[in-house]
């Protein structure tokens, strides 16, 4: 017998010890496997830590420009905790955690209750999650398992001791998650109600907590199933003395659900500052979660309002679509970037950004001709020949003329650039050269002229080629900063994006182009004494309209504000004769008045090195007594030597006939390649053509052949000859006699090959 209970004993004590191995063996298992599935804390609760894929934009006030819900965290709208009624806050913990300032992360009491539910029901019926414990859920997302609810046990304990518990109520109130992507209290207000929390009522308040237990669910059924869960949290809150017995019951009866609502549409501006920043990629760099943009939202609401007023007014001349952008010139800030017009629903050109959308600019690159001609020697007294004036443009030739088919024979240049006439500039870009032209367009950023220079010629003194309003309004910048050019910016911090400051034109020349911009006189004979364009305050002004009135614009700066419009048909359609006076004129004027409500009027700003002298207003000339006087500004070093003594009469040495005349002598008609064709309504042998020769060098006889034979002599100072037309292919030349006799040697055009039909 005491051998049976020894061997029992021994047996016994073996089981024991297998079972209690057994039992540290799995306890070392489950340890392993908790902390090889337990993961690192956050160390920060707070927005500034959470990872986001896309920033909100805020314009230059903090309002916002963008809204997004494509981050995997609530890092936009987020409430400090003393932010979210005290209300709203004991509806949550009364709803989803009523000892939350109690336990330690795991309400054992709850889940205690809820076990036995459960298995009283044979089914889930209750989870017992504590707040802190849907934190954890919300920092890790796991599988809705047994493992997973001990794992988020254990990261509740640690995060308590970690956080303190107003710390992660304000991350739960602001990442808790609703239906359609939203996150937290306040994007949930604005969801469900269109107000933000602080202005909800208390059952709004109340529907805001019970919602997060099946947001989906709930709203599809507007608030016909929030009834009994209301009513049951309603009589907590009641018992706990946080609401009023007395209290109304006017339960939410429906949740019309809201779209995001923006104060202004900034979507263009957006884009572009996106591509620039992100170097032509469709993402920002790694930056701060919140953008602080130039942008003035409430200036942008206000221009929108004219721009879309004026586009009604004009429905009659068949213009549709229009765009403004507004520049601080001090601060290089983009104030405003407005697109109007039709919608997208109505057209689909509506889409397209007017800003950056490359149009003919007209008569507005003209500034920046005249600003190269003044720093290559012209002055604003320069004379320059208003007259008729054809050029070849391919086979055939071009004839160029005014807007208002006026000619005012010689002009000073402040005239001919006050009155934006089309012949000076012509003369104007011949002189400077149409390469040189291009050259310095392409310093101040029009890179959408990305032809060649002999595919533009002469007529890119008239806006025959395609710029943006975007590149424009930053030339006009460069005006208006006296010759600067700096790139603009878009946000209020960070670097600039472009190019870096650099001169473009010297002070004097800039100021002196601001200066006749702003000269109501100077643009008497075009647009009259008493204008739209004659502002109150002093501002530099120029309209340009392209041809077949597609493209309307108006561009004007003053001592703070640049502002360029352009107005006309983004789908590429005429309008009914639109001009820039009539339309984007207008607008410009409004703008401007809405800038200078709170701004003191002060002059533009004009080089100190500038000269003045007084000079005959006909001959440029320095004025004599006889002479009709004016003062006029000058570069240094450029004020005119040579005394008027032509008695009112135009000077010939100052009149720039033709701006090529230091050139080499040529034909200038006919052209290369052109081609004539015989008109059958004239008899042939009255029917002729103008040879004539380029440049105003003294000629004291001229020899003019055709083929090699001598067609006709001229004399003295006469640059055509009539030739009587002969079908065929010929070849033309002239040649010039300085001197008559035997003294000295003729000068002979190039010979130009040209056919007759």
């Amino acid at each position: 017998m005491p051998g049976w209970t020894h061997a029992f004993g021994a047996r016994v004590s073996k089981r024991a010890i297998l079972l209690v191995l057994t039992l540290l063996a799995a306890a070392l298992y489950l340890s392993l496997a908790v902390r090889a599935d337990l993961r690192p804390l956050p160390a920060d609760l707070r927005p500034q830590s959470l990872e986001y894929r896309r920033p909100q934009f805020l314009d230059r006030h903090g309002i916002p420009l963008s809204v997004t819900y494509d981050n995997p965290w609530n890092v936009h709208e987020w409430l400090s905790l003393h932010e979210i009624p005290e209300l709203l806050q004991e509806a949550f913990i009364a709803s989803e955690d009523r000892r939350f300032y109690r336990h330690h992360g795991v309400d054992w009491l709850a889940r205690s209750h809820a076990l036995l539910q459960n298995l009283t029901a044979l089914k889930g019926v209750r989870g017992a999650s504590t707040i802190t414990e849907q934190v954890v859920r919300i920092l890790h997302p796991r599988p809705r398992t047994v493992w997973s609810r001990l794992l988020e046990g254990i990261e509740a304990a640690r995060l308590e001791e970690r956080f303190e518990k107003s710390e992660i109520l304000e991350f739960y109130l602001n990442q808790v998650p609703y239906g359609r992507q939203r996150r937290g209290v306040l994007q949930a207000a604005r969801l469900y109600f269109d107000r933000d929390p602080d202005t909800l009522s208390e059952e709004e308040m109340l529907t805001l907590a019970v919602l997060v237990r099946a947001p989906a669910r709930l709203s599809r059924e507007g608030g016909r199933q929030l009834a009994k869960p209301l009513a049951r949290l309603r009589d907590v809150l009641c018992r706990s003395g946080r609401l009023a017995e007395s209290a109304g019951k006017k339960w939410v009866s429906g949740l019309p659900l809201t779209e995001a609502r923006l104060p202004v549409e900034a979507g263009h501006f957006l884009r572009q500052f996106v591509l620039q920043a992100a170097d032509g990629k469709d993402t920002l760099p790694t930056g701060p979660a919140k953008i602080v943009t130039t942008l003035d939202s409430g200036l942008q609401g206000r221009i929108q309002e004219i721009l879309d007023q004026q586009l009604r007014d004009l429905n009659n001349a068949d213009v549709h679509n229009g765009a403004v952008l507004v520049v601080n010139h001090r601060t290089d800030e983009i104030l405003a970037w407005v697109g109007g017009g039709a919608s997208a629903g109505d057209n689909p050109a509506g889409w397209i950004d007017g800003v950056t959308a490359p149009r003919q600019p007209g008569s507005t690159l003209k500034p920046f001709l005249y600003g190269l001609a003044l720093d290559r020697g012209w002055t604003a007294a320069t004379v320059i020949d208003d007259s008729p004036l054809s050029r070849p443009v391919g086979s055939g030739m071009h004839a160029f003329r005014n807007y208002s088919r006026n000619h005012y024979g010689p002009l000073r240049l402040r005239e001919a650039l006050g009155n934006s006439l089309n012949i000076p500039a012509i003369r104007t870009i011949e002189f400077v050269g149409a390469q040189d032209f291009l050259d310095r367009l392409h310093e101040l950023g029009f890179d959408s002229l990305d032809r060649t220079a002999a595919h533009y010629g002469e007529g890119l003194a008239l806006g025959n080629g395609e710029v943006t309003l975007l590149e424009l309004v930053r030339a006009y910048c460069t005006l208006a900063r006296a010759g600067v050019h700096q790139p603009l910016r878009f946000a209020l911090a960070g670097r600039y994006l472009g190019q870096s400051r650099r001169r473009i034109y010297s002070e004097e020349a800039a100021t002196l182009v601001a200066d006749i911009l702003a000269d109501r006189e100077a643009r008497r004979l075009e647009f009259g004494s008493s204008n739209i364009l004659s502002f109150p305050g002093q501002t530099a002004v120029k309209t340009g309209t392209s041809n077949d009135h597609r493209d309307s614009w108006a561009v004007g700066f003053n001592h703070l504000f640049t502002v360029g419009i352009w107005m006309g048909n983004l789908d590429g359609r005429a309008t009914d004769g639109l001009t820039g006076t009539t339309g984007p004129g207008l607008v410009l004027r409004s703008i401007f008045a809405e800038l200078n409500r709170f701004e003191e009027a002060r002059p533009l700003f004009l080089s100190p090195r500038l000269a003045v002298a007084k000079i005959c207003r006909q001959s440029g000339l320095r004025a004599q007594s006889s002479c009709p006087t004016v003062l006029e500004k000058f570069l240094p070093n450029a004020l005119p030597a040579a005394a008027c003594g032509h008695l009112h009469e135009t000077a010939g040495s100052a009149v720039v006939a033709d701006s090529q005349e230091n050139g080499p002598v040529r034909l200038l008609q006919p052209s290369a390649g052109l081609q004539l064709i015989m008109d059958p309504h004239i008899p042939d042998e009255i029917e002729a053509y103008a040879l004539k020769i380029a440049g105003n060098s003294p000629a004291k006889m001229t020899e003019w052949l055709i083929d090699g034979q001598l067609a006709g002599i001229t004399g003295e100072s006469t640059r055509q000859f009539m030739w009587p037309l002969a079908k065929g292919i010929h070849l033309a030349q002239a040649r010039i006699w300085q001197e008559t006799g035997d003294r000295g040697a003729p000068q002979e055009t190039p010979a130009v090959r040209f056919m007759v039909k």
